[in-house]
């Protein structure tokens, strides 16, 4: 899976390049901080007098490279898949690897600390199911007709603690066996070459 950045993330982050390696880890370091304990200005403030640059391009620095590390480490993406999303930013070659050895060091942290913010979309709890065959109508005496109901059980709040909610879907064997072969082909062509080119040039 690539990462597709916006272009305002990729204005945040222009930033990057006109620092030494050095800056970039310490701006690494903050955002990490700030995503545990949310943003200071001061912060921003002290970083910006001693680059002698604007207290916003600071922030939007710092934030760009939040989002990059958040959205990476949230999706789990490889190395590959990190690089060639980031080479959509025309950095240099030692700043990609930068980036890499950054995401790599702290992504299982990132992890851990997005696990355990609230959360306001609802997220999978558990999935139950139950198969009906309908073996004959008026009609017609001898008939199949299966019936799969699913019953998606979601909750909302940290740590799956919060309030429950449910969805009941129908499907037939062949509409549920026509999505899971649509769901993998669609998963397969991401990892593509040809996928990847697209989704590095999209603008």
């Amino acid at each position: 899976m690539l990462l597709v950045l916006s272009e305002e993330h990729k204005e945040h982050l222009s930033f990057l390049p006109k620092v030494d390696a050095t800056v970039v880890l310490e701006f690494g370091r903050i955002a990490l901080e700030f995503l545990r304990r949310g943003s200071s200005p001061k912060i921003y403030e002290a970083a910006a007098r001693k680059l002698c640059v604007p207290v916003d391009t600071v922030q939007h620095g710092v934030e760009g490279l939040m989002f990059l590390m958040t959205e990476s480490s949230k999706h789990m993406i490889s190395e590959v898949d990190f690089l060639d999303s980031v080479l959509t930013l025309g950095f240099s070659d030692e700043l990609n690897q930068i980036l890499l050895q950054l995401y790599l060091q702290h992504h299982g942290q990132i992890r851990s600390i997005l696990s355990q913010l609230p959360s306001t979309l609802p997220a999978y709890h558990n999935l139950e199911w139950r198969l009906d065959v309908q073996l004959a109508s008026r009609s017609i005496r001898q008939q199949v007709v299966p019936m799969l109901t699913l019953r998606l059980l979601l909750t909302r709040g940290c740590g799956g603690r919060g309030d429950h909610s449910s969805r009941i879907l129908h499907a037939d064997p062949s509409t549920l066996l026509h999505l899971i072969s649509t769901l993998e082909s669609a998963l397969a062509a991401m990892k593509t070459s040809h996928s990847r080119r697209i989704l590095r040039n999209i603008k």
